[in-house]
Order: structure tokens, then C-alpha cells, then sequence
């Protein structure tokens, strides 16, 4: 069916982080093919509309192309067994313990489930389930917006800003907020926290008007050209780049490519995969002459 996007309740829209990257791939998608996949409602008991439970990305996506409808279909489920199923749905897809923690607590405080019955749904332990919903508690709120927008890692939040908020709530939320435009990676931000934590007041005012600054004194500097380590380094990358590819291919990455995407990708690999036999072909010349 075609629903109108005013008909859409998008109540579940925060209990996802956003990606500029996932989101300019699924734009790319629909304006080039259309939208391929419905999206998934199931009708809303108190609003008279649909509850979106599936397909976020594409409902932004479709109204930055100035669509009037989206296609979706409707499950004829209760609205907590929805979302459970929908989850199961994205499995291939990476999901951070920030992102279990947002669910559980919704799960717990809109459908009202105890820990047992959470634990159960999950696959996992009560003791599990109440770790998750302590991590939500704990990361303040003003820190987990940031993660939900993109701007933070999740990773980064729970492994370094986490602790700083613990010891520091208010300075925690601070430093956020003033390193959130640059979005760093974890590697920054685990840096930033630590000169964060061990400065002084006027250390820490500085470094919250001008945290770019550290990281430019603080990046390591470019090692001298070195033809034989940069070798070694492109090998190591090469492997790294073909044991992170196979590994989202494990997680189901490619389930979420239309038919036009496996051929792309299928082509790419080929090319790849010619560069890398001609590479092994002129390592083995090598050896050769070398012997």
C-alpha cells in the first residue's frame, strides 16, 4: 500500500544512530532505481495512522527527493513483536550496545517487560539485559543525541566518554558537545579525554574552545619516505582492506544490495582481484632475479 508521509508515526526514529555515509548510499539508491523495498508499519492503536518500524533511511531519503508516497507493507503484528522482528531483520547489519540499550529501555518502559522476559527475547541473560539498560542510565543524555545524530561514535562514547562521565558528569557533556562538529574518530576521541582529564581548569577551557588544535599537535607527524616500510605497510593494508570486506559479507552486508549493486560489486571484485595475481605474479619475477 502507498501511505502518505504524515500517516507515518516515526515514534521508534531515535532508537537508531544516524550515518551520513548509510544515508547518502540509500538516497543514491532511490534516486537512481526507486524506492525497490517497502517499508514496514504496523498500525498504530492510539494514533489512528502507522508506526514505522522499518525503513527509516528510506523515508528520509524519499522526502529529500520530493516524493508525495511511500510504498510499504503492514504487519498484522502487536507493536513490541514488530519491533522484535525487525531487529532480527537487520542482523546483518552492526549493531552497538548504545542501540540495544535505546530498545531494551523503550521495550521495558512502553510495553512495561520485566528483565526475565527481555532476556529472553534477546537470547541473553537478565544480568546481560540489566548491564545495557545501566549503560543507557549512566551516558548522559545530552551525549547519547549526539551519538543518535552521527556525530559521535558510539564505541567512542561508551569507551571514553563514559568513564569521564562517571568522574566528571558536566565536563563530559562539555567536551562532547565541543568535539561533536569535528566528529572525530575513537582513536581522537580517546585522545582529546585523556588531555581532557589530565589538565587543569584553564587547560580544560582551552581545550574545549579549540579541541581541533590538540589534534593537529598531537596527529604524528609523516615518517621519512621509506620505499621498503611503505611496501610492508601497503601489503598489511591490503590484507587488513580483504579481511574486513570478508567480514561484512559474513555479517549480510550484501543482503541489503538490489540485484544492479551485486553486479557492481561482483565486477569490482574481478578487478580486484586481477590487480592482486598481478601483484603476486611481479612479486614472484622478483624472487626470481633475486635468487
Amino acid at each position: 500500500m502507498d501511505l502518505e508521509f504524515h500517516q507515518l508515526d516515526r515514534r521508534y526514529e531515535a532508537l537508531r544512530t544516524t550515518s551520513r555515509e548509510r544515508d547518502s548510499r540509500v538516497l543514491a539508491s532511490l534516486a537512481r532505481d526507486g524506492q525497490q523495498l517497502p517499508v514496514v508499519v504496523v498500525a498504530g492503536s492510539d494514533t489512528g495512522g502507522y508506526v514505522l518500524v522499518d525503513g527509516y533511511k528510506r523515508v528520509r531519503g524519499l522526502q529529500q527527493l520530493g516524493h508525495d508516497l511511500v510504498r510499504a507493507t503492514c504487519w498484522d503484528l502487536p507493536e513490541q513483536e514488530a519491533l522484535l522482528l525487525g531487529r532480527l531483520m537487520r542482523s546483518g547489519e552492526s549493531e552497538s550496545a548504545l542501540e540495544q540499550a535505546w530498545l531494551l529501555r523503550e521495550l521495558q518502559e512502553r510495553f512495561a517487560l520485566s528483565l526475565e522476559e527481555l532476556a529472553r527475547r534477546f537470547g541473553r541473560s537478565p544480568s546481560w539485559v540489566s548491564r545495557r539498560l545501566g549503560l543507557g542510565r549512566e551516558l548522559p543524555d545530552a551525549i547519547q543525541l549526539l551519538v543518535r545524530q552521527g556525530k559521535l561514535g558510539p564505541h567512542a562514547a561508551m569507551k571514553h566518554l563514559l568513564p569521564l562521565a562517571r568522574a566528571n558528569r558536566a565536563g563530559a557533556v562539555a567536551l562532547a558537545r565541543a568535539i561533536a562538529p569535528l566528529e572525530p574518530s575513537t582513536r581522537q576521541t580517546a585522545l582529546l579525554v585523556a588531555a581532557y582529564a589530565r589538565t587543569d581548569e584553564r587547560g580544560r577551557a582551552e581545550l574545549l574552545k579549540h579541541p581541533a588544535a590538540l589534534l593537529r599537535a598531537t596527529e604524528p607527524s609523516e615518517p621519512t619516505a621509506d620505499p621498503v616500510r611503505q611496501l610492508k605497510r601497503d601489503i598489511s593494508a591490503l590484507s587488513g582492506i580483504a579481511r574486513r570486506a570478508t567480514t561484512q559479507i559474513e555479517n549480510g552486508v550484501t543482503r541489503q544490495m538490489l540485484p544492479r549493486e551485486h553486479g557492481q560489486l561482483r565486477r569490482a571484485a574481478a578487478g580486484a582481484r586481477g590487480d592482486v595475481e598481478l601483484f603476486v605474479t611481479a612479486l614472484g619475477k622478483d624472487e626470481t632475479h633475486a635468487g
